[in-house]
């Protein structure tokens, strides 16, 4: 989209460099913020409180379910296709009702934030719950079920998510470098 289709979205914000498919699919722009350098492709939807931070990348098929509780991306993160993070659920143990056509006093949604820390990346198919906080440097392996919050710097994957090892911080190191090379770009004009 031009950045006239963007605006006219009528997005709660919007960043310099974002770059959406016409074919993703945005309900509620006006509690979708997003930051510079955002890219979001192909066959994605997006509905409810989002936050998508600067470098933000949303592969083809990216579902994020924001409702009221929200969801957001911090700086340098992505989400491989098929990836659906939800902030609420319905109650599957049969104690209420389910359904959203259903009055609100016959169901039980869990209602809870997912946050998407810096330098995350998410696998393949990957399915993220309500609640969860995915930390700083967290690996997500393809289709994983993330059920409970990460530890900062791991690898992660399986059904039900389980810590695999420990991820190499070496990305800081060329995250560092890049910011350094841009400093200098911007001295120099």
């Amino acid at each position: 989209m031009t950045r006239e289709e963007l605006d006219a979205i009528g997005f709660k914000s919007i960043g310099n460099d974002a770059l959406i498919s016409k074919n993703a699919c945005i309900h509620g722009a006006g509690n979708i913020e997003l930051g510079n350098h955002v890219r979001i492709d192909d066959f994605c939807f997006l509905s409810g409180r989002i936050k998508l931070g600067n470098y933000v990348h949303l592969t083809a098929g990216v579902y994020l379910y924001g409702s009221l509780a929200g969801i957001e991306f911090e700086d340098y993160t992505t989400a491989a296709p098929r990836t659906t993070i939800h902030a609420d659920t319905d109650d599957y143990s049969g104690v209420a009702m389910t359904n959203p056509l259903v009055p609100a006093q016959y169901t039980n949604v869990k209602h809870a934030p997912v946050l998407v820390r810096e330098h995350t990346i998410i696998g393949s198919g990957c399915v993220i719950l309500p609640g969860v906080t995915l930390e700083t440097g967290t690996a997500i392996g393809a289709m994983s079920l993330v059920a409970e919050s990460t530890e900062p710097w791991t690898i992660n994957c399986g059904i039900p998510c389980k810590v695999l090892k420990q991820r190499s911080k070496d990305l800081l190191l060329l995250h560092s470098q890049w910011q350094q090379e841009q400093l200098e770009l911007r001295a120099e004009l």
